[in-house]
């Protein structure tokens, strides 16, 4: 799918246990660990030596900036006798400051009203209508502080924006108004030209239903989590080996461990023509106090043809489940993957199968350069254990820009439903303004 719009790729945005939050009793926010004392040390250790790297790579740019994000979403889903209607308005305000030997301070802050609340927000009590989890909420969305001594090393402590890879294991969730932050330190060190180490420990998740909902374990997630990533080229791509070792202090029986690798690369063909594939696999299993479970495997195989800024996909993604418990990704950003529809946040206990097609590239214009984007993508599903037919969803999507800043989407999702869940179609109207 076209990475031009974060919510269309296998590359940006929902949250596995998000829109169907499990039953469990939080803790206490007095339970919550603090940074381990041997990390510490270490980094004190590293940093000197780290700062050894000449600077080249560019700072962003200090000053005020501000997003502000109109949207219209309709849902019909069958299982409800009322069509969901949410017209909501997102306000992101934040201040960068000057780099001064390598350190920089940011912090930001954002907040979504509701102008048209048909719609079950999660807060707002409307049962009766389909759920859209974008309620009215106000919070500090990142507060950080970042160094950067070279363009081989950058830390980060703070609450901050985090996303791995394609983001199907851990990512912002930025298709929704408020979007997931991690109060995390992230570290990460290029060695010369060879591979890159990456180093993140997760101390909480703001989760995107806002961090003052009256229910906690869908306001936050308090964490005790090590994201470990190695990365280098290998041939056309680059072979990335990744551990994540996920403890959720808020809901313990979630807590996992995932073991992976994934390989991407891209060549050229003849007469413009370009390709590209990536390959995946990784294995799930228990961690911390979750009880014992039985394993589960994750597979994704992709490949693609590329011209004239025109895309197309052909890709196979697998979930495995054993009729008990599936694979689960619980801070990825989950609505990029398996259909815009929303309807496998959390994998079934079958598991999921995903065959999908996309294509997508410039609007063609007569004789000028085409700005307007546009992708379409169908996928079909059905069951890992026993082969069920799930279901199939039909994409689309059309992204143009106005004016400098402003830029406006065009969205739609039509589920139909096998034997998992009921119909659903959704439909966005969205404009967008930054500066």
């Amino acid at each position: 799918m076209s990475a031009a719009v974060q919510m269309s790729a296998r590359a940006d945005r929902n949250h596995s246990l998000a829109r169907r939050p499990q039953g469990a009793t939080p803790t206490t926010g007095n339970g919550r660990r603090p940074l381990p004392r041997l990390l510490a040390a270490t980094l004190a250790l590293l940093l000197p030596g780290m700062a050894a790297a000449q600077s080249a790579t560019p700072a962003p740019k200090p000053g005020l900036s501000l997003d502000l994000r109109l949207r219209y979403e309709l849902v019909d889903d069958d299982a409800f006798a009322r069509d969901a209607e949410a017209g909501t308005l997102r306000a992101r305000i934040g201040w960068r400051s000057p780099v001064r030997s390598g350190w920089s301070f940011l912090a930001e802050a954002e907040g979504t009203v509701a102008f048209d609340d048909s719609y079950n927000s999660t807060r707002n009590g409307k049962t009766a209508y389909p759920q859209v989890a974008d309620p009215e909420n106000a919070e500090i969305n990142q507060l950080l502080v970042n160094y950067q001594p070279g363009e081989r090393t950058r830390v980060t402590f703070g609450r901050q924006r985090l996303a791995y890879d394609n983001q199907r294991f851990i990512g912002n969730i930025g298709w929704r108004q408020n979007e997931q932050t991690f109060d995390a330190l992230d570290v990460q060190h290029r060695f010369g030209g060879g591979p890159t180490l990456r180093y993140s420990y997760l101390d909480r998740v703001q989760r995107v239903f806002g961090n003052d909902h009256p229910n906690r374990s869908l306001a936050r997630w308090d964490l005790d989590a090590h994201l470990l990533s190695l990365s280098g080229q290998v041939g056309p791509g680059t072979l990335t080996g990744y551990a994540h070792l996920i403890e959720n202090r808020t809901l313990p029986l979630t807590s996992h461990r995932n073991l992976g690798l994934r390989y991407t690369a891209k060549g050229s063909l003849a007469q413009g023509m370009g390709w590209l594939a990536t390959a995946e696999y990784a294995r799930q299993d228990d961690y911390a106090d979750a009880p014992a479970r039985n394993d589960a495997d994750y597979f994704l195989l992709e490949g693609g043809l590329t011209r004239k800024g025109y895309t197309a996909k052909l890709g196979f993604e697998r979930l495995g489940g054993d009729g008990t418990t599936a694979f689960q990704t619980p801070l990825a950003t989950l609505h990029a993957f398996n259909g815009w529809a929303d309807k496998f946040l959390t994998t079934p206990p079958n598991g999921l199968d995903d065959l999908y097609l996309s294509v997508g590239g410039p609007l063609a214009t007569q004789g000028r350069a085409a700005k307007a984007q546009w992708l379409l993508a169908f996928h079909d599903y059905g069951a890992d254990r026993g082969g069920a037919d799930y279901g199939s969803e039909w994409n689309a999507q059309l992204s143009f820009p106005i004016a400098d800043g402003l830029s406006s989407l065009i969205k739609y999702a039509d589920y139909r439903s096998d034997v998992f869940a009921r119909d659903t179609t959704k439909l966005w109207l969205q404009l967008e303004w930054k500066h």
